[in-house]
């Protein structure tokens, strides 16, 4: 990679890892519950809500947006207590596009399970997570975008977006949320030629980003955000 590139790619980490630019974001509702840890809420609360906006996270982040407020209304912001009590909305009407609110009655019947036995998801691992509590079958080869997005909220700690409460995880092991967009501008910056949007394809560009940030490849995330900022600006308008 050229070093004029990664040096771009460096500032637009540093100046968006910021949360000024993630206030209409999926991530704002398990921050809510980060807010409030160790009072009125746990670390279980913030991994439910994390798990279903990451679940969500798919389309127009206004209507990712809408619809995550939709769920937590449901759960009337105690999604922890919502699940241990399992009683849950089960409807084939739609919550957010083609997902249903039946699918996350499922989801928390799943979390009920689990969280009757621990207090975190934190040791999961991502097959784990597609599989026990999404209701996924298992693929080796999946980049599981939504879960790498939720992992990096929880683990990475540098205090600024992200909100670091898994101690227990290195933010040296995360991999980049690898979906379309995010695949496109990989591939305009040079990061990947795969033509595969796979975990391989994720990994390779995780290890580009391991150049610039070696330590914590995913701030890498928040340099595509800023550069997908810049494509929007550069495209000419009508």
């Amino acid at each position: 990679m050229e070093e004029s590139i990664k040096k771009q790619l460096a500032e637009w980490a540093e100046k968006y890892n910021d949360p000024v630019y993630f206030e209409e974001d999926p991530i704002i509702f398990p921050r809510y519950f980060v807010s409030g840890l160790g009072q009125d809420y746990s670390l279980a609360d913030v991994e439910i809500a994390a798990l279903i906006a990451a679940h969500l996270a798919w389309g127009r982040r206004s209507m990712i947006v809408r619809d995550c407020g939709r769920a937590m209304d449901e759960m009337q912001w105690r999604p922890y207590d919502y699940v241990m009590n399992g009683k849950y909305r089960d409807e084939d009407t739609s919550l957010h596009r083609t997902v249903k609110w039946s699918e996350l009655a499922q989801i928390c019947g799943r979390l009920r399970n689990i969280y009757l036995h621990t207090d975190s998801i934190e040791g999961f691992t991502n097959q784990q997570i597609r599989t026990m509590i999404y209701g996924r079958k298992e693929d080796p080869k999946a980049p599981d975008k939504k879960i790498n997005m939720m992992r990096r909220w929880m683990v990475r700690d540098d205090g600024k977006v992200d909100f670091g409460l898994w101690k227990h995880s290195d933010k040296k092991d995360l991999l980049i949320p690898l979906d379309v967009h995010v695949y496109e501008m990989a591939v305009s910056l040079g990061l990947t030629s795969r033509k595969q949007k796979d975990l391989a394809t994720v990994r390779e560009i995780t290890d580009t980003f391991r150049e610039i940030f070696p330590d914590d490849p995913c701030k890498g995330d928040f340099a595509l955000f800023g550069y997908g900022l810049y494509r929007q600006s550069a495209e000419p308008s009508d």
